[in-house]
């Protein structure tokens, strides 16, 4: 790999965008790196992602501009085609995706943040949707993550205007769940990953699985999809070491870890 670093420590790993001299833009190579990446986790063992940009300026700073500036409509829609593909492949994977922002998070950089589970920043975050003023919408899912997370009127006045917002307020309108000083933004992204792989990997992922799709329908059909996960940890192994740890009033064994079975 050119682009992504690859580094699994313990039941976590972390994806780095290394492209720093071009703070770790986008472009279709980064894109396929990444693609790939994900082929390479090995889910028996890993249970939790963190994504991040190499260096201390920027997370991912866009898409690669150089490249787009000449594309046909086809190769335009080809490219948000490929960038969409990636990201709803992160938004999708079985596993927890923490998103450690650190630095600037703008068009594909936002976009590859809002596709991860949780976001967390550093306090020299910068977030951003300024596609409309390079001539173009924003393509790797930004109109319709942005509204989702944040709110419609919210994400269509970020849009609308192209403006940049600070960590701060990233942080008011809910678009991140905490901001930290730049030292401590990875040792507290790993953090949470070791704290997220303790638990009964099913039923981490089950929970993934409910919310991602339990959105995307009726009420009454995500409590039916609820139902069939919640019923799925039942008979495995982390369910009846769990239940019955708990139950053991003297706690005479020391809680050994889930076996993702």
């Amino acid at each position: 790999m050119e682009f992504i670093l690859y580094e699994q420590k313990g039941e976590y790993a972390i994806i780095t965008v290394s492209r720093e001299k071009a703070l770790n833009a986008l472009n279709s190579a980064v894109l396929e790196e990444l693609d790939r990446t994900l082929d390479q986790v090995d889910l028996n063992t890993v249970r939790c992602l963190i994504v991040t940009g190499a260096g201390q300026k920027s997370f991912v700073a866009g898409a690669d501009i150089g490249e787009m500036s000449g594309l046909t409509k086809s190769e335009g829609e080809a490219f948000g085609r490929k960038g969409n593909d990636v990201f709803r492949r992160l938004e999708q994977f079985p596993v927890p995706v923490i998103a450690a922002v650190n630095g600037f998070a703008l068009g594909g950089g936002c976009e590859l943040s809002m596709s991860c589970d949780i976001r967390i920043c550093s306090d020299n975050a910068v977030f951003g949707q300024p596609e409309v003023g390079l001539g173009i919408t924003p393509g790797f899912g930004g109109t319709q993550r942005l509204a989702r997370l944040v709110g419609a009127g919210m994400a269509k006045q970020m849009i609308y205007t192209a403006r940049n917002i600070k960590a701060d307020e990233a942080y008011r309108i809910g678009l991140v769940n905490a901001v930290y000083p730049q030292e401590e933004l990875l040792p507290a992204a790993e953090k949470m990953a070791a704290g997220i792989a303790k638990n009964a990997p099913i039923a981490v992922r089950n929970c993934k699985k409910a919310i991602n799709e339990g959105l995307d329908v009726d009420m009454d059909e995500a409590l039916i999809l609820e139902e069939k996960l919640f019923g799925d940890c039942f008979e495995t192994e982390d369910q009846k070491y769990g239940m019955a740890f708990f139950l053991d009033k003297n706690k005479e064994k020391v809680k050994e870890p889930f076996q993702n079975k």
